[in-house]
């Protein structure tokens, strides 16, 4: 294969390619969803969890301060 052909055909992929990336934008919406929903089910799980952890820690401070 001569060097011209391989440079024909590299132009001819970055043209493919170019297109081709040019029309796939990706989905942002979906993205900031699934962001927005993880960090709403953090926090839900933070005001169930949160008194249980804050005795959990409280217990084992005086613990260690009782020592």
């Amino acid at each position: 294969m001569s060097i011209r052909t391989q440079n024909a055909e590299v132009r001819e992929i970055r043209r493919s390619l170019g297109s081709t990336l040019a029309e796939d934008r990706g989905d942002v919406p979906g993205w900031v969803l699934i962001t927005l929903m993880t960090a709403g089910l953090v926090v839900a799980i933070w005001a169930i969890a949160g008194p249980a952890l804050n005795n959990i820690l409280d217990d084992s401070f005086s613990r260690v301060a009782g020592i």
